[in-house]
């Protein structure tokens, strides 16, 4: 019989933004792989749990999802955790999943925290119907190709982006947007230092700029409106 691969979701930022479930099944687990495993050990210290601790990035995806493949198939139950947040949500993993898809294992997602609806809903946006778009191109031409593409876009836009490319997508943001559309970025959200800024993408690009702003964000960008279609 097969072991049982849970797909935990684990705090942001805040420890304290744990379910219990979650808990329970990083105790009762026989293996925890983490994205790096000096987060997951890091993580299961506070928590006061002691564990076998995998790790599963990009950097060794394939080799990995074998590994746990087989410790499922032998019948070990093992806990897939990011480094934050929901794991496979813009994190490796995919990968294993597929594979224990085709293999009959059983899967079961464990709720949790989240950085995108969190973002979402603090924004003020409309959240009924919304674009991930997710990761932009690292290349200045394309990421500012698809930014002009999204200028388009009537929906509610949420992007992510690594925290030292912040001011590089603010500035094409400001340069291709200015200030048609307002934005939201949600930095450190469950964090002490958590910051909720609104306005315009040149307007938060000149704080950001001034400010020395830092840390892990996710930007949402208001739809086009009818108005704005006219010009």
């Amino acid at each position: 019989m097969t072991g049982t691969l849970y797909l935990v979701a684990t705090p942001i930022g805040n420890y304290d933004d744990i379910t219990q479930r979650a808990l329970h099944i990083l105790r009762s687990a026989d293996v925890v792989v983490y994205e790096e495993r000096r987060e997951g050990e890091r993580l299961l210290r506070h928590y006061a749990i002691e564990k076998p601790v995998e790790s599963l990035n990009e950097h060794n995806e394939a080799a990995a999802s074998s590994v746990v493949l087989r410790q499922l198939k032998a019948g070990k139950n093992v806990a897939l955790v990011s480094d934050c947040g929901t794991p496979i949500f813009s994190d490796p993993g995919r990968l294993l999943v597929s594979k224990a898809v085709g293999e009959g294992v059983r899967i079961v997602p464990i709720p949790g925290a989240s950085s995108l609806l969190p973002a979402l809903i603090v924004s003020g946006f409309a959240a009924d119907r919304f674009l991930y778009f997710g990761w932009l191109s690292q290349k200045k031409d394309r990421r500012r190709a698809e930014l002009r593409e999204l200028r388009r876009e009537e929906k509610t836009i949420v992007l992510m982006e690594t925290p030292y490319r912040l001011l590089p997508l603010l500035r094409d943001l400001a340069d291709i947007m200015g200030d048609e559309r307002r934005i939201c970025l949600a930095l450190n959200l469950t964090m002490p230092a958590e910051q909720i800024l609104r306005g315009t993408a040149s307007e938060i690009y000149r704080r950001c700029s001034e400010d020395t702003i830092e840390g892990e964000f996710v930007l949402i960008i208001e739809g086009r409106t009818r108005d704005q279609k006219r010009h």
